[in-house]
């Protein structure tokens, strides 16, 4: 069974879907998150939605990449969890299923091309607060303290 972290369900409301790859980053003490400021401002694992006919490894890196800049070595899967929530950038009830990996972050090309976001490096005790979603927080406190 996979953990359920936020709020649940609705009843009689239809949620979709939406498996995503996230990461937690760390690197000389501080792990690599993303600020995204739309739909609201909040931190954020780097990583997102797994597009049709990708793997989950790859939406990882390409996430990874578009919301730090930063490309990712050796991902290790630790867990997944599931919330469900309304994303309004593309008014959509989700059930997310949200895999976490462990990776490296081993080289850094420029700033974030996702429009909206930007890294940070942050204590992970820091970290396991500032996450804007409480399965994040739960892995990050499990993971990376």
């Amino acid at each position: 069974m996979i953990a359920r972290y936020g709020e649940p369900p609705e009843a009689g409301r239809r949620y979709r879907l939406r498996p995503g790859a996230y990461a937690i980053l760390p690197r000389g003490g501080a792990l690599l998150l993303t600020h995204q400021d739309e739909p609201w401002p909040e931190f954020q694992l780097p990583g997102g939605g797994i597009d049709p006919g990708e793997s989950p490894t790859a939406a990882l890196h390409r996430e990874v990449y578009e919301e730090t800049g930063w490309h990712i070595a050796r991902p290790r899967r630790l867990g997944a969890f599931r919330r469900f929530t309304y994303m309004p950038e593309y008014d959509l009830w989700a059930e997310k299923l949200c895999v976490i990996y462990r990776a490296e972050p081993v080289y850094p090309r420029g700033a974030p091309i996702e429009p909206g976001h930007s890294a940070h490096w942050v204590a992970p005790d820091i970290a396991a607060e500032l996450l804007g979603n409480p399965g994040d927080r739960a892995f990050v406190a499990r993971h990376a303290v």
